[in-house]
């Protein structure tokens, strides 16, 4: 059954999401990368909020500030100014030890590159963000087998990502994402390497995952792709210029 992630906007003004009860909320945020030659304004002024069991995607052409948007949300980088409250906490002054245990704990990443280690087969691969979480060896693999077994990769579980295809081990990066489970996935061009057919099938793996109540907020540069979320957030120069829910 869906989720109440598809309210859409009552006004071009106003986001979706603007009311209380955001899980993640960002206002006036500024990123600026100062290079000691150039200052480089990444981010300017973004005020946005996503709400428990969205379905958004940051669409917006190279260099327009949308993977720092979602370095930021993803606590993988901090804003210049402005505020980030994720679940209703203030990020802004959070021990290094604190923002690792809510990357791992709290937000699961999926990369458009996989970011598998290639050293380690499927099982293994799942089975860190568990290790780094402190889980016993039994909850361990009884999770890790049943994420793997649920992307459909039960028969796969020993083998390597260079013994799988890209949309493998796609499935196998989501898997991972999902071992502590997260609050929020947060997706990077995650079919940007990936056949229409595969990338078709990982947007659906997305959907079921909103259907059963996750938060997903996924970056992408293809208009087909956002098409299949629920709200569409076009972010051009460092600064959002729509917000709009998928009609």
């Amino acid at each position: 059954m869906f989720g109440n992630g598809t309210n859409g906007k009552n006004g071009k003004d106003k986001p979706n999401g603007a009311a209380d009860g955001a899980i993640i909320a960002l206002a006036g945020v500024r990123k600026v990368y100062d290079t000691g030659a150039v200052k480089v304004e990444a981010l300017r002024k973004v005020d946005l909020a996503i709400k428990r069991n969205e379905f958004v995607a940051i669409v917006g052409p190279s260099g327009s500030g949308k993977s720092t948007l979602m370095n930021i949300i993803g606590c993988l980088d901090t804003a210049t100014e402005g505020s980030y409250c994720l679940r209703g906490e203030e990020v802004a002054g959070m021990s290094i030890d604190r923002l690792a245990d809510i990357r791992n704990r709290r937000i699961g990443f999926v990369f458009q590159n996989f970011n598998l280690l290639p050293q380690l087969t499927a099982y293994e691969n799942v089975e860190m963000p568990l290790l780094f979480k402190g889980a016993p060896a039994r909850e361990r693999r009884e999770r890790v087998e049943t994420l793997l077994g649920e992307v459909g990769l039960a028969d796969r579980m020993q083998h390597r990502p260079v013994e799988l295809s890209g949309g493998q081990m796609q499935r196998v990066a989501i898997a991972r994402a999902l071992a502590c489970e997260p609050d929020i996935i947060l997706a990077d061009e995650p079919t940007g390497n990936l056949d229409s057919a595969a990338g078709g099938d990982i947007i659906g793996k997305f959907e079921e995952l909103w259907a059963k109540g996750h938060t997903l907020v996924l970056i992408t540069h293809d208009a087909a792709i956002a098409r299949r979320t629920r709200r569409v957030v076009r972010v051009q120069d460092g600064a959002v210029v729509s917000d709009e829910a998928v009609a």
